[in-house]
Order: C-alpha cells, then sequence, then structure tokens
C-alpha cells in the first residue's frame, strides 16, 4: 500500500502514538483533529494538515478514525459532512474507537451500499502499547479487507486478531474491558492493603508482578499508582464510556455481571469526585 493516501482522525493521546508510527511509512499522512492545536507536533514531524472530516474523505484512500464516543462516531461517518458522504467508492475506513457493536454494524452496512468498506478494530495497550508499538487489535468486519490492511496494523500494533462479522472486534474489545475492569479493583485493594501493612509498595510489586497475580494493569499502573501519577493513559470517562456499553450488551445477552457492575460504580465515584479526565489509575483514590 506504498502509493495509498491515508488519513487519521482523532490525535489525543493514543492517536498521536499511532500516527507517529504510521509516519514512519512511505505513504503520505493526512489528519484531523478538533482542536487543531493537539496536532501540531505531528504537523512539524510530515503529517499533512486537512480542515475537515470532509477533506479527510476527498483525499485518503484510507481512514483511521479514534474518536470519544459512539455519538462522536455516528456523526464522524453518517453526518452531511462525515466520511462516508464525502468519499469515494473504494475507501476503508478503520474505526479504533471502542463504540457498540449495533453502531460498528450499522457502519459496515451503510458503507457497504456505496461501494465502501468499515472495519471495527478497537485497540488495547493504554498510551505505552501506542507509544511502542504493541497494541492489540481486535477487528471485526470484512476478512478480506482485515488482511488487506493488516500490514498497517503491524506498524503499530502485536497482538492482531480478526474476530468475524461487523460489530466482533467491538464484543471482543468488550471482554477486555470486563477484565480490566476488575482486574483494577484487585490492583487497587492489594496496594491498599499492603500500604496498610507497612509494606514496601515497590517490593511488593516485584514480589506479586511476576507470579500468578501478574496483570498488565499490575505491572505498568500500579506503579503509576505509587507514584501518585494520574496522568491519563487512558481517561476515566472513557473508561466509564466502555463500560456502560459492556453492562447494555451483558443485558441484552441476559448476563449478570456484578464485578462489573461494582466497577462502573466505582469509577463513576471518582468521576464525580474530580477524576474524569485522570488515567484509569486513579481508581486508587476510591480508597485513599
Amino acid at each position: 500500500m506504498e502509493q495509498t493516501k491515508i488519513g487519521f482522525i482523532g490525535t489525543g493521546v493514543m492517536g498521536r502514538g499511532i500516527i507517529n508510527h504510521l509516519l514512519m511509512l512511505p505513504n503520505e499522512i493526512h489528519i484531523y483533529n478538533r482542536t487543531k492545536k493537539k496536532a501540531a507536533s505531528l504537523v512539524d514531524k510530515g503529517a499533512i494538515w486537512q480542515d475537515s472530516p470532509a477533506q479527510i474523505a476527498r483525499n485518503c484512500e484510507v481512514i483511521f478514525t479514534m474518536v470519544g464516543f459512539p455519538q462522536d462516531v455516528e456523526e464522524l461517518y453518517m453526518g452531511e459532512e462525515g466520511l462516508i458522504k464525502n468519499a469515494d467508492a473504494g475507501t476503508i475506513f478503520i474505526d479504533l474507537t471502542t463504540s457498540t457493536p449495533s453502531l460498528a454494524t450499522r457502519l459496515a452496512n451503510f458503507a457497504q451500499e456505496r461501494s465502501m468498506a468499515v472495519l471495527d478494530a478497537p485497540v488495547s495497550g493504554g498510551d505505552v502499547g501506542a507509544k511502542n508499538g504493541t497494541l492489540s487489535i481486535m477487528a471485526g468486519g470484512s476478512e478480506e479487507i482485515f488482511n488487506k490492511i493488516l500490514p498497517l496494523f503491524k506498524t503499530f500494533g502485536e497482538n492482531i486478531v480478526f474476530h468475524g462479522p461487523a460489530g466482533s472486534g467491538q464484543h471482543a474489545k468488550m471482554s477486555n474491558q470486563i477484565v480490566i475492569a476488575s482486574t483494577m479493583i484487585g490492583v487497587c485493594e492489594s496496594l491498599t492493603y499492603a500500604k496498610k501493612a507497612g509494606l514496601d509498595l515497590n517490593l511488593v510489586l516485584k514480589s506479586i508482578s511476576t507470579g500468578a497475580a501478574g496483570s498488565w494493569s499490575l505491572s505498568n499502573l500500579a506503579p503509576r499508582m505509587i507514584k501518585d501519577d494520574l496522568a491519563p493513559g487512558f481517561y476515566v470517562k472513557h473508561f466509564i464510556k466502555d463500560l456502560s456499553i459492556a453492562l447494555e450488551e451483558a443485558q441484552r445477552m441476559n448476563l449478570d455481571l456484578p464485578g462489573l457492575q461494582l466497577a462502573k460504580s466505582l469509577y463513576q465515584e471518582i468521576a464525580k469526585a474530580g477524576h474524569d479526565e485522570d488515567g484509569t489509575q486513579a481508581l486508587i483514590a476510591y480508597y485513599e
């Protein structure tokens, strides 16, 4: 895909990391963000700024999107000034946003009617994974299109899995978020217990992070908790959005997931206390 013009919409914490990897390709990389200032460093590195999503659609053949909420995704793709109505037949869209499976299916069908394709491909790994190019990518949609885009996925991802028809990537991401939700409670309660017992928290991490209790959250976010570093690798407000989607999907499938319900309620508590713009490790504030 050397001659393909690539677009990317959403230059937030994770988007910037992904774009930095795409900029290593010989392709033109066109970008757009609602706040232009946040894209300035990427333009300095060679990205081409476009003034609107419609301009991205008119200039690019493969377009990645990574925005905040399902309503943002729907407006971006299906609005009059959105992507699908301004792109040419044959355009491939890849939505990296964690959104709803039902919306992913609607977008794929809407695009297919216009001879375009949309993959839902949410990612996991936070700012660290985006920076290091080691994100997990969970894809749904056309397997033929997935295989065509796979070389691009490999520029910023390591664990890249195709899960099935449109919406399947979003369902896989919900499974991922459910694990993280309960794990984060365990990490916070472990550190709280160890601190109360008078232990050196760094030594506790050294002991438990490589054993049966080991997890990505324990290795990457617990050290931030110990340092009181709440800078976002992934925002609390976005995690609450993800947990809400997961609960809605579980209810549709008649599933009772009490661990997920508890995690959502705890994150809502810290959001009310002013931590909605902090990283998910801010859950430790609930225990403090």
